[in-house]
């Protein structure tokens, strides 16, 4: 058993989203061999993703039979030297954002958190609205961080996620009056000064609009994706093309769109309600050739799992978290499709030797 019979069993393993097999594609990027081991380095860059996970799963059994350890790694390049970049240590940095408030983007932040977590990776969710901080309270995480003898901050864990967030360092009821030179200084010492430590994503919840906060992380963070929140109505949707436009001309991927509050079933008559319209998100994401991750009921479970520090992605029982526990897979293999096909384009864009 040598390399080239190795990567010969490797060519049975197929990505399902780019329809070819991960040799062929160039997602293998080293194989060693010994007597006493096997090991494989694939461009898997999504972390616990189903898609990822199962394409892993298969190439184990490809390997199987033999009578060594199979050692299986991952890695991609981010595209950014680790001495150029602010967090070497997270290896994707997905931003939930939308064109306007009140659209339920924090409450989408907070449960693709969770979700992600809950798929066993390790997570952090850094509350980036710095003028209405809110993602605390929804999960009801009072502490306050503590900090190191060098001055560096060490987030709250909550569900088994790490929380930064400027509610964390400002009295409860205390305004944030910033100008947009200040907004960019405790952005960034809340993502230099803070002690993430080894995260597979940090969701970013980026207040509404397309202001300074988003400036500055798109220009100093390497954002790996975004999702983009908007509930049906015209209104949002319009201020979600902003967003869009905006990701776009930052050349930041999108991975999706998501509709909240599609829909409100009465729990008395069991009658379906449009509310706020119908299918106004799927609508825009087939309208702008984005992926639809998922619709989420207008449902009081939502609210008062806001207000019980509880995400709804958590609870088995829910119809509503099976919505969040789909829109966080689909938002993890999206993620997975983004990395896997740079490495793909880029391994074909190299002359032959």
């Amino acid at each position: 058993m040598n390399t080239d019979d190795v990567r010969e069993r490797l060519r049975t393993v197929e990505d399902p989203d780019l329809g070819a097999d991960i040799v062929s594609l160039g997602l293998v990027n080293s194989v060693d061999v010994t007597d006493e081991a096997v090991s494989i380095d694939l461009a898997l860059g999504a972390p616990y993703s189903p898609t990822e996970t199962s394409m892993a799963n298969e190439v184990r059994e490809a390997l199987g039979d033999i009578d060594r350890e199979i050692d299986l790694s991952a890695s991609v390049d981010r595209g950014v030297p680790e001495a150029e970049d602010p967090l070497p240590q997270v290896k994707n940095v997905i931003a939930v954002a939308s064109g306007k408030g009140g659209v339920g983007k924090s409450t989408v932040a907070v449960n693709l958190a969770a979700g992600l977590s809950r798929l066993g990776a390790r997570v952090g969710l850094f509350d980036a609205d710095v003028y209405g901080p809110n993602v605390p309270r929804m999960l009801d995480a009072d502490e306050q961080p503590r900090a190191t003898e060098d001055e560096e901050i060490i987030p709250v864990e909550k569900h088994g996620m790490k929380l930064m967030s400027m509610d964390f360092l400002v009295g409860k009821d205390d305004p944030v009056i910033f100008r947009g030179p200040m907004v960019d200084n405790v952005l960034t010492q809340l993502w230099d000064d803070v002690l993430w430590g080894e995260l597979d994503y940090m969701v970013v919840d980026l207040p509404p609009g397309t202001g300074d906060t988003q400036l500055t992380m798109l220009q100093q963070v390497p954002v790996s994706g975004a999702v983009i929140v908007t509930t049906p109505e015209e209104v949002a949707l319009d201020d979600a093309r902003k967003g869009l436009r905006m990701f776009g001309r930052h050349e930041t991927p999108v991975l999706g769109i998501v509709e909240n509050m599609s829909s409100f079933v009465c729990p008395d008559c069991g009658g379906t309600h449009d509310i706020f319209g119908s299918g106004g998100g799927r609508e825009f994401a087939d309208e702008t050739e984005m992926p639809f991750l998922g619709e989420i009921p207008l449902d009081p479970e939502v609210r008062e799992g806001g207000a019980t520090g509880e995400p709804l992605v958590l609870d088995e029982n829910s119809d509503v978290g099976e919505s969040f526990r789909d829109i966080a897979a689909r938002t993890a293999n999206m993620q997975g499709i983004i990395h896997r096909k740079r490495q793909s384009d880029s391994q074909a864009a190299q002359p032959e030797q």
